[in-house]
C-alpha cells in the first residue's frame, strides 16, 4: 500500500518540479525561476571570507533592527497573553540534504510540506550540518540545498527552524544516517586526537570537538568558537533577508546531538546501553589541564590528577559504583569539587557559543534556542548518576537545571527540552526513571529563571497517548507552559492513516489550548487535504507519494 496525497485545485501543481531546482547548475550560485521570485533576495553560494570579519560586523544592527528583534522574539511562535496557542513544528529527516550537497527527494518533500501546512503545522525544522556545509575546506560554505529548502518552505507559507549542527550525525538514538564532521576537521583530529572528548580508558569520541579547547587555535589557526562564529556569520549573511520571516528560529548546537551535554552515553559499537550510568568525558589533555589548574587553585593538587577513580563503567548501575551509590563519593567534598568543575565547564562552553550567536543574530528577528537532553533514567536515585556524567549537576540535594536556564535566559535563548512525550509508568522499574518529574523540574527552573521553554519528543512516537502527554505538558496556569513544540519526525510512518489522524488532532488541540480533542475519520483540521491509502495500481499521475 502506498500513501497518496490528493489536493484541491487551489494547491500547487506537484508535477511542476522545475521551480524546485536552481536554474544554474554551477555550485557557485543559486537562481530562482521568475514565477517563483522570492519576496526578498537570497544569496546561497560556496563562499570564503576573512575569519576576522565577525569582529568587524558587530555594528550592522541599527536601532530599528534591535526593535524588530525584541518584538519578534516576544511574539513569534510563542504564548501571548491572550492565547494559549502552542505552535507545532515537525522535524525533517536527518538526511533532508544529501552527503553530495543536494536536497533529497525534493518532489516528495514538496508534497509532504503541503500536507503539513494543510494540517495546521506552523513549520518544519532542519539540521544545517557542519559536515556538509563546510565540507570543502575552512571558510568555504555551500548553502545551496538549504536555499532551495527555504524557498520551498516559503512557498507553502510555512516557517523554518534551523539547527546549526556542529556535531556528527551517527552513533546516537534515532540517528538514521551518517554525517561526520568536515573532512578537514577530521584531519586535524587525526593529528591531535586530544581535541575530541575522551573517556577514562582512552576512547576518543569524534562526535563533537572537546570544549576543553574552545579558546585554543586547534582548527588550522582558528579556535572552535571562532569556527562556529564564522559558520553562523556565513549563514546570517546568506539568509539575512529571510531571518525573522521564513526562518524564525536558530537552534545553536552545543554538543553531541546538538545538545548542551557531554557524550557520556555513546551507542557506537555498543559502548553504552540503556539504562547505563555512562562515563565522565574529561580525559583529553585540555580538560585534564583545566581540572589540574582548578584543583591547584583551591590547594588540592591531588584532586586534579584525574577524574573519579570509582565512577564505574558505561553500563553499570549507581549502586555498583563507589562514586554514585546512595552515600557515595558524589556527596563528599571531593565529589562536589569535581562535579562543580565538570558541570561548570559545560555551562561556560554553552555561554561562549550562545554569546557568539547572540552577537551575530541579534537584530535579525530570528529567535535563538538551545537544546538540553532529557536524561530521565536513574532520576529517582539520590545521585542522578546519568545526569552527572552528562554534565548536569542535578542531585537529590541540588537543582542542576536552574543554572542552565539562567545562562540561557540572560541571553534571551529559548530552552528546548526533550522527553515531553514520556510517562513514568511506561519506563522499566529497574531504571529508576521519572521523565514526568524531570520535565516538571525543568519547567519550574525555566519559570524561576524567566526563560522561555519549548519542547520536543525524545523518541519517535505517533500514538494518541504520547500526543496527549505533550498536550498536558504544554499547558500551564502558572506561566511556565511551552512556547512551541517540535515533533520528531517527518517520515513515512507519520503519514500512515492512524498516525496522521493523531497528528492533525494534536496540532488542532495545541492551537486551541487543548479545548477540543475530537476529530473526524480523516481530517480533524477540516482542511482541503485528504490522506488515505490507495493501491499502487490505482495511483494517478497527478498524485505524489509522501516522504
Amino acid at each position: 500500500m502506498a500513501l497518496m496525497l490528493r489536493s484541491s485545485p487551489s494547491f500547487i501543481n506537484l508535477n511542476d518540479t522545475k521551480s524546485l531546482k536552481p536554474v544554474d547548475d554551477s555550485p557557485s550560485s543559486v537562481s530562482f525561476a521568475h514565477h517563483l521570485k522570492p519576496s526578498c533576495r537570497l544569496r546561497a553560494r560556496n563562499s570564503s571570507h576573512d575569519g576576522q570579519h565577525s569582529r568587524e560586523k558587530a555594528s550592522v544592527c541599527d536601532g530599528r533592527k534591535d526593535e524588530k528583534w525584541e518584538r519578534l522574539h516576544a511574539l513569534v511562535g510563542g504564548h501571548s497573553k491572550k492565547s494559549n496557542r502552542v505552535a507545532v513544528f515537525v522535524m525533517l529527516p536527518l538526511d533532508a540534504v544529501s552527503p553530495g550537497g543536494s536536497l533529497n527527494r525534493p518532489r516528495a518533500l514538496n508534497a509532504s510540506l503541503m500536507a503539513l501546512k494543510s494540517a495546521g503545522v506552523e513549520g518544519v525544522m532542519v539540521d544545517a550540518w557542519w559536515g556538509l556545509v563546510e565540507k570543502d575546506g575552512p571558510l568555504s560554505y555551500n548553502w545551496r540545498p538549504y536555499a532551495e529548502l527555504v524557498q520551498m518552505v516559503q512557498k507553502h507559507g510555512l516557517k523554518l527552524q534551523v539547527v546549526v549542527s556542529f556535531h556528527q550525525c551517527g552513533g546516537n538514538v534515532g540517528d538514521s544516517c551518517s554525517i561526520p564532521l568536515p573532512p578537514w576537521v577530521l584531519e586535524e583530529i587525526s593529528k591531535n586526537p586530544d581535541i575530541v572528548y575522551t573517556d577514562r580508558s582512552g576512547r576518543r569520541n569524534p562526535e563533537y570537538i572537546s570544549l576543553g579547547c574552545d579558546s585554543l587555535p586547534v582548527l588550522r589557526g582558528r579556535t572552535p568558537i571562532q569556527v562556529y562564529s564564522d559558520y553562523m556569520w556565513s549563514f546570517r549573511e546568506t539568509f539575512r533577508d529571510y531571518l525573522g520571516g521564513v526562518i524564525v528560529e536558530i537552534q545553536v548546537g552545543m554538543g553531541p546531538c546538538g545538545e548542551l551535554r557531554y557524550p557520556s552515553y555513546p551507542q557506537t559499537n555498543g559502548t553504552w546501553r540503556y539504562p547505563g550510568i555512562g562515563e565522565f568525558q574529561c580525559y583529553d589533555k585540555y580538560m585534564r589541564a583545566s581540572l589540574e589548574a582548578s584543583a591547584e587553585a583551591i590547594g588540592k593538587k591531588e584532586w586534579g590528577r584525574s577524574g573519579p577513580h570509582d565512577a564505574g563503567h558505561y553500563n553499570q548501575f549507581p549502586e555498583e559504583t563507589g562514586f554514585f551509590r546512595r552515600d557515595g563519593t558524589w556527596n563528599s567534598e571531593y565529589g562536589q569539587f569535581f562535579l562543580e568543575w565538570y558541570s561548570g565547564m559545560l555551562l561556560e562552553h554553552g555561554d561562549r557559543v550562545l554569546a557568539a550567536a547572540e552577537g551575530i543574530f541579534k537584530g535579525t528577528g530570528a529567535k535563538l534556542s538551545g537544546k538540553v537532553a532529557g536524561i530521565h533514567w536513574h532520576y529517582r536515585t539520590r545521585s542522578h548518576a546519568a545526569e552527572l556524567t552528562a554534565g548536569y549537576y542535578n542531585t537529590r540535594h541540588r537543582d542542576g537545571y536552574l543554572p542552565i536556564a539562567r545562562m540561557m535566559g540572560k541571553r534571551g535563548v529559548v530552552l528546548n527540552f526533550t522527553c515531553m512525550e514520556m510517562k513514568d509508568w511506561e519506563q522499566p522499574d529497574y531504571a529508576n526513571c521519572s521523565p514526568e518529574g524531570l520535565v516538571r523540574q525543568v519547567k519550574m527552573a525555566s519559570k524561576t529563571a524567566g526563560t522561555e521553554l519549548a519542547g520536543e519528543n525524545a523518541l519517535e512516537r505517533y500514538d494518541e497517548g504520547a500526543f496527549a502527554q505533550v498536550l498536558a505538558t504544554s499547558r500551564s496556569d502558572a506561566g511556565n507552559g511551552l512556547s512551541a513544540f517540535t515533533h520528531l519526525r517527518m517520515n513515512k510512518r507519520l503519514f500512515e492513516e492512524g498516525n496522521w489522524r493523531n497528528l492533525v488532532a494534536f496540532v488542532k488541540n495545541m492551537s486551541e489550548g487543548g479545548r477540543n480533542d475530537k476529530h473526524s475519520e480523516y481530517d480533524s483540521g477540516h482542511t482541503k487535504l485528504y490522506v488515505g491509502f490507495i493501491n499502487k495500481r490505482n495511483t494517478k499521475s497527478q498524485e505524489a507519494a509522501l516522504v
